[in-house]
C-alpha cells in the first residue's frame, strides 16, 4: 500500500517542497532565493514575501513531477522550526490550509531533526542506514550541534555552539577576504588549490563537547588586517592558501569534538547533517577517520545537505507512521528546542 507524505520546508530562504512514497523521494523541488546576494545575507523581510510567492508554484511543480493529484496524499509534514519567524508562517500556514482542505492528518518537523533523519531516505543504491544508537554532527550556517540519537524521535544534544555556528564562521571568513555571499561555498573551492598548513590559526579552548567559533573569526579578521598594512594584496596572492588554512582550522574544530563525544559514548556510528556536511573538507576527514578510527560513517548525498523537502517529507513519514499529528493552533518556533520532535 502507498503512502504519499507531501513535505514542505520554508525555514530560511529556500522554498522547497517534496513528495515521497514511505521512504523513497517521488518528487524534490527547491526554489532559491536569488535576492538576498546583495545583502550579503538573508534579509528576513524578503525571504518572507518571497515564499509567498515561491510556495504555490512549488507545490503544483512537485505533484506535478511526482504524478499524482493532491486528493492521494495521505498527511502534510512542514517545518514548524527552528528558522526566521515570517518565513516558518509561509509554510505552516499553506501546511495547515492544505491539511484542513484535504481531510488529511498535519504533521509539524523540527527542521534540525530532519536533517538526521533524511540518514533514512530510500534510493535505488545498497547504501547502510545508521542504527540506534549514532553520533550526528549537524553544521549549518545557525546551529553547530553533536546529537545522540537514540531513536527516530529520542535525540539528546550533547554538545552545542556556546557563539557562532561553524557554517558562520565559513561565511564570515569569506566575507572578510571579500567573496561573494554565500562564500562558504566558495571557501571550498579555493580551498582545494591551496595548502591547508600554509597559516595557523587558534583553536578555542572549551571544555566538554561545546564549541566556540566567535575567536576564531576575530583572529581571522586581525591576521588579514596586520598582513594587509604589509601587503594591500596580500588576499588576492595567498586566498587559496587562506581558504585551505581557515577550512582546516574550523573542521578540525568540528571533528576533535566529534571524537571526544564518539570516545566518552563509545559509540563508533557516526552521521554528519545540515548545510556544511557539504563541505569536502569535512566529508574527507569523515572518511579518514572511519580508517583510522574504525568509525562507521554516513555521509548524507549532497541534495540533502543544505535544507530541503525530502528530509521533512520522510520525518513526516516516520511520524505518521507514529500517529503523531498536529492540531491546527500550532505554532512555529525560532530557536532549537529538543523536546520539539
Amino acid at each position: 500500500m502507498s503512502i504519499y507524505i507531501l513535505g514542505i520546508e520554508s525555514s530560511c530562504d529556500d522554498t522547497s517542497a517534496a513528495i515521497l512514497n514511505k521512504r523513497k523521494i517521488l518528487a524534490n523541488v527547491t526554489a532559491n532565493q536569488q535576492i538576498h546576494k546583495d545583502f550579503g545575507g538573508v534579509v528576513p523581510e524578503l525571504a518572507s514575501r518571497a515564499h509567498q510567492q515561491n510556495i504555490i508554484p512549488v507545490i503544483d511543480k512537485v505533484l506535478s513531477i511526482a504524478n499524482i493529484s493532491k486528493n492521494q496524499l495521505h498527511a502534510v509534514a512542514f517545518t514548524n522550526g527552528p528558522g526566521l519567524l515570517g518565513s516558518l508562517l509561509v509554510g505552516a500556514s499553506f501546511a495547515k490550509s492544505f491539511s484542513l482542505a484535504l481531510g488529511i492528518p498535519l504533521i509539524e518537523v523540527n527542521h534540525m531533526h530532519a536533517h538526521i533523519l533524511a540518514h533514512f531516505i530510500e534510493d535505488d543504491s545498497e547504501k547502510d542506514f545508521p542504527e540506534f544508537p549514532f553520533l550526528c554532527l549537524t553544521v549549518s550556517g545557525g546551529h553547530t550541534q553533536i546529537m545522540l540519537i537514540k531513536n527516530y524521535f529520542e535525540m539528546e544534544l550533547i554538545g552545542n555552539t556556546i557563539d557562532d555556528a561553524a557554517g558562520e564562521a565559513f561565511d564570515k571568513a569569506a566575507k572578510i577576504m571579500g567573496l561573494p555571499y554565500p562564500g562558504g561555498p566558495l571557501v571550498d573551492k579555493y580551498s582545494k588549490e591551496g595548502n591547508s598548513s600554509a597559516f595557523k590559526f587558534p583553536h578555542p579552548n572549551i571544555s566538554g563537547l561545546d564549541f566556540s567559533f566567535s575567536g576564531l573569526k576575530t583572529s581571522f579578521l586581525y591576521f588579514l588586517r596586520d598582513n594587509l598594512k604589509i601587503d594591500p594584496d596580500f588576499i588576492e596572492k595567498n586566498k587559496a592558501d587562506l581558504c585551505a588554512s581557515i577550512q582546516h582550522t574550523i573542521v578540525e574544530i568540528l571533528m576533535s569534538k566529534l571524537r571526544k563525544a564518539s570516545l566518552e559514548t563509545g559509540i563508533n556510528q557516526v552521521a554528519i547533517a545540515g548545510g556544511v556536511s557539504a563541505n569536502s573538507g569535512l566529508r574527507n576527514a569523515m572518511l579518514r577517520e572511519a580508517d583510522v578510527s574504525g568509525w562507521k560513517v554516513f555521509i548524507p548525498k549532497f541534495e540533502y545537505c543544505t535544507d530541503n523537502a525530502a528530509m521533512i517529507a520522510v520525518t513526516g513519514y516516520l511520524k505518521y507512521l507514529d500517529n503523531n499529528f498536529a492540531s491546527q493552533n500550532v505554532s512555529p518556533f525560532t530557536r532549537y528546542n529538543d523536546t520539539k520532535a
